[in-house]
């Protein structure tokens, strides 16, 4: 199974269009919704991991395109930086994922980058500038 995290950004006419269940109920894809973004009247944004096998991946993110739905590879990525790390665990209430996690044992903080959605809330929180973002 392939997965691909991508960003879909719908003209504001599909935004009440099926177009999740289609990729969904046609073409045997799981979507999972990382962020979303969609009011009426304007454009939509939809932060999505997208898993199935290779053949159904290209023929739904073909589906995309034809709809007028522009794809782009999710290239935002959050690095934490354990050695700057104090394990004050600020990060972990805002994080809605939990990639940032605490092992109460021993008091530190763990991070799980297949979890990430690379919101960027973390990096407003932490004190000690131990998380980044890279682009």
């Amino acid at each position: 199974m392939e997965k691909r995290r991508v960003v879909l950004t719908f003209p504001y006419q599909l935004i009440d269009q099926p177009i999740t269940y289609h990729l969904i109920r046609d073409y045997n894809l799981v979507v999972n919704i990382l962020r979303a973004k969609i009011n009426p009247e304007e454009e939509g944004r939809l932060m999505v991991e997208i898993s199935g096998d290779k053949k159904s991946l290209d023929e739904g993110m073909d589906y995309l395109k034809r709809l007028g739905v522009s794809i782009q590879p999710l290239v935002k990525d959050i690095r934490w930086l354990e050695e700057k790390c104090t394990h004050c665990t600020a990060c972990l209430s805002i994080c809605p994922t939990g990639a940032l996690s605490v092992e109460r044992k021993e008091m530190k903080v763990s991070f799980e980058k297949d979890k990430c959605i690379a919101c960027g809330l973390c990096i407003l929180a932490c004190p000690y500038r131990a998380i980044e973002i890279s682009f």
